[in-house]
Formats: C-alpha cells, structure tokens, sequence
C-alpha cells in the first residue's frame, strides 16, 4: 500500500524542477525546493478585507469632469480583441462566453515548449526556413522586435557555478532533458520563475499531469494519504514508497513512480521512473509514458531529451542495486539531518507497514540493507510509450538503444555547464532542425541570445551583400574570356 504526500507549509519549486511538463508538475521533487517561498503565508491574503477601499475615503482617482480616455478615441485599435482567443470573459449576474481559438495551440511534451507536429510543425519550419535563407532581409523585423522588448538579464556569472548561483545541491533528471532542449530555456527558468510557473500552469501540462496520476492510481489503487510536517517526513514517505516496491519487482510485478537517486560524475541525481515490469522473456523492461496533444510521434530534437531521460534513469537503477548508493552521500546532498524524528502521523504508517525506524537516518539504513540483500538485477530495456493526450489512444512506443559510453559522454558536456566550466548553449537560429523551438518558448521576446544571435545574422547578411555587390561591379566580373 503506497502513500501519497500531504505536506504542509510545503516550499516554492524553484522553477526547473520539471518532470514531463505534460505528466505531472512535482513528481521528481524527492527533496524540496532550494529557493525560498514566495507565496504568503498560509492565510494571508494579498486582497484586502471585505468592505476595505485600496482608495481614501472621498478621493477620485480621475479628476472631476475629466475623461480618461480623449472624445472620440477607442484604446482598442480596430479589428483588434483585447481577449486572447480561448479566453472567457465573465458577465454581469454570473453569466460567461467563450472566444474560440483561431490560431493553432503549442503545448510541451517535456517541459521544453515543444509540440506542433504533423503540418502545423511543418509549416512553421518552412516559414522559419525561409526567413534563414533571406537572411538579413528578414531578420531585421524580428530583430528590431526583440529590441523594443529588451530585458537584459545576465546568463552568466564570473567564477561562479550555475549549481552555486542559484544553490543548487543537485539535479533532478528532467532538468537535464530540458538542458538538451535550450540552456538558455534554463536560465530564464530561474531567473524568471513567473514565467516558468505560467507555463506549468498552461492546460496541456495540467491535463498530463492528471493522465498520469490516473494511472498510477490504476497500478495502487489502494493508496493512503499521509499528512507530513517536515523535510525529513517529506522525503521519508518516498523512500517507504520505494522500500515496498523492492519485493513488488521482485515478484515480476508491476511498479509504477519508482524512485531513483544517486551520484553520477560528481553530481547527484533524483529522478522518478514512470513504469517497471517484467517481460514475458524475463527481461526487466523500463518505460517511460509521454502524452501528445497531437497525434504522431514527436520530432527528433524531442525525442532526443526523451532518450537521455531513460538512459540516464538506467544508470540510477543500477547503480541503486549494485550497492553504490551510500548514506553519507544522501544525506549529504539533500541537506537532510539523520536525527531528525518523524511526525506522528508518518510514525504511525511506518508501523503499520512493519517499519521500526523512527528517524530519517534510521530509515535510510533500512532502504539500504533492503538493497543490498535484493535481487534486483540491472535494466535489460528502455521503451518509450507515446499516448494521445486527448483519446488516450496508444500513438506507439520506441525501443531505445543504450550505449553507456556515449551517454556518459553527454552527461559530463552537460555537467560542464552546471559546474561553470562553460557558458550555457542555446538554440541556433540558422539550423532548420533547431530554429523552431524558439518559436514555442515563453521568453523568445527577451532572449538576449537570441537578439544577438539575430544581430550577427544581420551583419553576416549585410557584409554578404556588399561582397556580391562589389563583384557584380567589377569590370572583370563582365569580361568575356576569348576562345
């Protein structure tokens, strides 16, 4: 019987805690947020009282006999709505109509902004295609855009580390997959959490995250509620999630939300594993569940993030059951205190499961004696399953080649950036494969990578056209060569 958390006074994300955007919001949380909250406290409200005026009492705000708005002036330029399309407006005496969308509607599948496949996507990367090939031409007005809404943050600090700048301890596995799609995504995740929990709100990753709370109810339909007081409790109910799934896979059942966590080159990692089973040919088979608001299999740059979740997935899994997770290495990461008691409430779940452990640290030997003694073996397969997000309909799964050295390869250049080895690397703008994605993301109007990738395109167009110019006006460029 499996748990589901209730905490209390529970911390802000720090904005790139992500797991798949359209799956759930908080799943990969095995420890809190770094960052401080800023949501008031727990009965605060930011609106005042019933019957309060924010305005002194007898004061106007407009002048007497003055009009905001000049005679004859509309502040809505014709033609124009100021209600997004898909937006409802509420009316007088509760009632409300809806505006139906026109243009076409993006949503992630991995928290990276990704989506419109099929001729939507293809139509963007056509238009997207043209404008690289026009070059200079085209790329003034996108250009003179992005200047009129600047907003200069800085994307990186002299001799200091992303994971120091923004007090990261370690890394959840999805961040690393929205790493491959656009560091500079990453970036402004932190630097503009508002941003970032706007998207998460957004109604495609909602809807996923309810597709898959739904099946994991499905394989734990007899899951409990537990209300938890602290960091500790917190993190303790996952691991008794964990420490009774251990039996469950060994008796070829099916888990679903199979905690992962562990050290990978120096940095460590907690993941969340949607689905492992055994296959009839006695493989031990993981699956990772991907929802789709359109029909068809994602693109590649999508699917590349989907295969380094999985694979790096695999690493933790087996590096979990050949015993390299150490205690110290836990507690010390995730800045948890070994001593620290449990509620009362998770006290009384543990032993009703047997558990005799009434601290953190008591708790955190027992998982690791459980995977000493278990015989786990590691991952024989990675599938990825693709679903329809609106039918639910199986779209197709993909089988995913493991290969550790490339992969290992690819963690270390990602580290590298975590570690302040290298500045961060964001879409290229002139790669057809890549320029797209810009196109999907909520800061493209104040990218300042983006705005000066789009500068040099222009002088590279410009310096172009002045040396075509000057060979189609040079007296040799006409001289015919005699037979």
């Amino acid at each position: 019987m499996n748990s589901k958390t209730t905490p209390r006074d529970d911390p802000l994300d720090d904005g790139c805690d992500l797991r798949d955007a359209q799956l759930r919001i908080q799943s990969e949380r095995l420890a809190p947020s770094d960052q401080p909250s800023l949501t008031p406290p727990a009965g605060t409200s930011l609106t005042p009282a019933y019957g309060t005026s924010l305005t002194p009492a007898g004061t106007s705000l407009t002048p007497a006999g003055t009009s905001l708005t000049p005679a004859g002036t509309s502040l809505t330029p014709a033609g124009t709505s100021l209600t997004p399309a898909g937006t409802s407006l509420t009316l007088a005496s509760g009632t409300s109509t809806s505006l139906s969308a026109g243009a076409d509607q993006h949503s992630p599948t991995l928290g990276v902004c990704v989506v419109d496949d099929g001729q939507s996507l293809a139509k963007k990367e056509e238009r997207i295609d043209g404008q690289i090939k026009k070059r200079g031409h085209v790329a003034v007005a996108p250009f003179e855009r992005l200047s009129n809404n600047r907003s200069t943050v800085t994307l990186s600090v002299p001799n200091q580390s992303p994971m120091e700048r923004f007090s990261k301890h370690h890394l959840n596995v999805t961040q690393l997959c929205e790493q491959s799609w656009c560091e500079i995504k990453v970036v402004y995740g932190f630097l503009k959490p508002h941003t970032k929990r706007r998207e998460m709100r957004r109604t495609a990753v909602t809807t996923g995250a309810s597709i898959h709370l739904a099946r994991e109810l499905e394989a734990n339909p007899d899951a409990v509620t537990v209300v938890v007081h602290t960091r500790e409790d917190r993190e303790a109910l996952k691991l008794i999630n964990l420490i009774q799934m251990v039996p469950a896979l060994e008796a070829g059942q099916l888990v679903r939300e199979f905690p992962v966590l562990g050290l990978l080159d120096g940095v460590f990692f907690l993941g969340v594993v949607d689905e492992l089973y055994c296959s009839k040919s006695g493989d031990l088979v993981l699956s990772e569940l991907k929802t789709r608001s359109h029909n068809s299999l994602p693109h590649p740059a999508q699917a590349k993030g989907h295969s380094l979740q999985v694979g790096v997935y695999k690493l933790l899994f087996d590096s979990m059951v050949q015993g390299s997770m150490k205690r110290d290495q836990l507690l010390h990461f995730l800045k948890l205190r070994p001593h620290q008691a449990f509620g009362s409430e998770l006290q009384s779940y543990a032993q009703k499961l047997g558990l005799l452990a009434v601290t953190f640290g008591e708790l955190v030997d027992h998982l690791l004696v459980v995977l000493h003694f278990s015989n786990l073996q590691p991952i024989d397969k990675l599938c990825l399953e693709y679903r329809h997000q609106s039918s639910g309909v199986l779209i197709g799964n993909r089988e995913v080649e493991f290969e550790e050295t490339q992969l290992r390869a690819e963690l270390r250049d990602y580290l590298a950036f975590w570690r302040g080895e290298r500045e961060p690397h964001g879409v290229d703008i002139e790669d057809i494969e890549e320029a797209w994605k810009c196109r999907m993301c909520p800061y493209e109007e104040s990218c300042d990578w983006r705005r000066s990738r789009l500068q040099e395109m222009m002088v590279d167009g410009s310096k172009k056209a002045k040396l075509d110019g000057s060979k189609s006006d040079s007296p040799n460029s006409s001289r015919r060569v005699p037979n």
